[in-house]
């Protein structure tokens, strides 16, 4: 691109190349995926659920990164995170994917050791330690945790990175996450590596195609952009663009709101309709003027992704006279459905012994972004391995 042609659209964020995409490999190859849990799931905060999932004294299961978690909720419903793991002879603490205790001790099932809600070692029951034990030692080993905008988050990593949705910490302020409640959950399982799925998320050159009814509902979907400033260098600069098609207030099968708008969205945030807010690895917000839904991205295998939809309401709508669940569900129901296929096409031809690496188009630049941050994320952490000093052998 020109210098000249910079000046005419600087504010594009349209790629000037057409870089290679990830090698084919990278989306079903079981080693690379062993690297990415190790370097991307284990390092980075990863959504488990609503602080409503983990009621007042419960312990429940979580799996991130090929470890076995509990989240440990106190009798204020204060939250803590550890390793399903007894540090007497390893076995698991909780047994149930929900199991009631009270919130004060967790007790192994086993030989009956005892932690505090903090995770300390308590008791060692019919054991008898001797001198050389200290118990100070023998804690449970405990777990990152961060509760955001009612969602919790865990990090595996002994030094977890800042805590950074794409849009910054205080994008949903003006929406009332703390006090909204699940409505409807769907769950899909996907026959395709996770980032097929979030490369998809990442542009919108299929909507047309993949979408009619979406990119109906959204009009400048239907020129196969996300934003008036994605237009191609050199094609007319569009007119103002509405969020919605004309008579529509929100992602409804009906284009009517379900509910009383929130009260306290700015100006801006009316007028854009819908904010999307990305947490990558694992979790996508989709805040409406009047719902917001939030969409799990878990990674199983090397092509295999569950999907785990939650949407989220106030209890007024909820409750409400003629509220229509399915009117507000179906809509972006069929979205994911949707996606879900193409995305298994695409897994399918990856497959090919032909195939081995792609070429991203200019407005793909968010799936170039994301890839590259997958590379470095990969990098970074087989750098620093590289940089722990090699413990030699005893003699």
């Amino acid at each position: 691109m020109t210098s000249q042609e910079n000046s005419l659209n600087q504010d594009s964020p349209l790629l000037d190349h057409s870089p290679h995409s990830l090698p084919a490999v990278a989306y079903y190859d079981e080693a690379w995926f062993q690297r990415e849990q190790r370097a991307i799931w284990a390092r980075s905060w990863i959504h488990v659920g609503r602080v409503t999932d983990f009621p007042p004294q419960t312990l429940t299961r979580a799996a991130v990164a090929g470890d076995n978690l509990m989240i440990a909720s106190d009798a204020n419903g204060t939250l803590h995170a550890f390793h399903n793991t007894c540090r007497h002879r390893g076995s698991v603490l909780c047994v149930a994917e929900v199991e009631p205790f009270n919130g004060k001790l967790i007790r192994c099932p086993y030989h009956a050791w005892a932690y505090d809600i903090q995770g300390r070692l308590i008791s060692t029951a019919f054991g008898t330690p001797t001198d050389d034990f200290d118990k100070r030692e023998h804690g449970l080993f405990s777990v990152a945790l961060k509760v955001w905008n009612g969602f919790v988050f865990v990090c595996l990593d002994d030094q977890p990175p800042s805590f950074e949705p794409d849009l910054g910490i205080g994008v949903l302020d003006n929406w009332p996450m703390d006090s909204l409640v699940v409505g409807h959950v769907f769950e899909k399982r996907l026959a395709c590596n996770w980032k097929v799925f979030w490369e998809n998320y990442n542009e919108c050159l299929h909507c047309p195609g993949v979408h009619p009814t979406l990119s109906q509902r959204v009009p400048v979907y239907r020129q196969g952009i996300m934003s008036p400033n994605e237009v191609s260098l050199g094609s007319p600069k569009p007119d103002a663009i509405p969020a919605l098609e004309e008579g529509v207030q929100t992602w409804t099968v009906n284009g009517a709101l379900c509910g009383a708008e929130f009260p306290d969205l700015s100006s801006a945030e009316r007028a854009d309709a819908h904010t999307f807010v990305t947490l990558y690895p694992s979790l996508y917000i989709v805040a409406h003027v009047d719902y917001v839904r939030a969409v799990t991205v878990t990674a199983v295998g090397p092509e295999e992704t569950i999907l785990r939809a939650q949407w989220l309401f106030t209890p007024q709508t909820l409750a409400a006279p003629g509220f229509d669940l399915s009117n507000v569900t179906d809509f972006a129901t069929q979205v994911m459905i949707e996606d879900g296929q193409v995305c298994e096409l695409n897994q399918q031809g990856l497959r090919s012994s032909r195939f081995t690496q792609g070429r991203l188009m200019p407005q793909e630049f968010d799936v170039y972004g994301f890839q590259q941050w997958v590379l470095e994320s990969l990098a970074q952490v087989e750098a620093d391995a590289d940089a722990k000093p090699k413990s030699t052998p005893s003699a």
